[in-house]
């Protein structure tokens, strides 16, 4: 009985989980492209909703627009505003936790549509390594690509300052 248990267990811990749908307009000039959404994040239903995750502070920074002391609706307002989209590279998976190197049986977003949905799309940023492993690819179809700092709170070896010199690179 303890066996079935743990399998139980580990059966609830590896379900599909399926990330968001992007914020993006017809007139988006940029799109910022992060891996999957977090714990916090899925159970809030919101890009980067974990408190400690740097991205609003870091966007609004690189903005000179205060996003982090906005509510969520408020913040992909502005963001799309500037002309920038939000999306992830990933569509689902199986994921323990909300590190990356812990997702499995990924299924990628059909990146291929980008140009459909705004034509005007230049330049693709990638929120972290994870992501910017699609960089090479993005160019290859035609994209500037930037390579951003993670703003995870899991990636805290470069301070906010030194993340936001790279970060200042988004706006075209």
């Amino acid at each position: 009985m303890r066996h079935l248990q743990k399998i139980d267990a580990q059966f609830k811990e590896m379900q599909r989980l399926h990330g968001f749908p992007p914020v993006i307009t017809s007139d988006s000039r940029v799109l910022i492209l992060g891996s999957f959404p977090s714990e916090a994040s899925l159970a809030a239903a919101q890009y980067y909703a974990h408190p400690r995750n740097q991205f609003w502070r870091l966007l609004g920074a690189a903005l000179n627009v205060p996003l982090a002391q906005l509510d969520y609706a408020a913040r992909l307002e502005r963001m799309l505003a500037h002309r920038i989209g939000l999306w992830d590279i990933v569509a689902a998976c199986e994921r323990q936790g909300s590190l990356d190197t812990a997702i499995r049986n990924a299924t990628l977003n059909g990146l291929d549509q980008l140009r459909q949905c705004a034509p005007g799309l230049g330049k693709i940023c990638f929120n972290g390594a994870t992501a910017g492993r699609l960089a090479p690819m993005m160019r290859a179809a035609g994209y500037q690509t930037l390579i951003l700092p993670s703003s995870s709170p899991a990636h805290a070896a470069r301070s906010f300052e030194q993340k936001l010199e790279r970060w200042r690179e988004i706006p075209i």
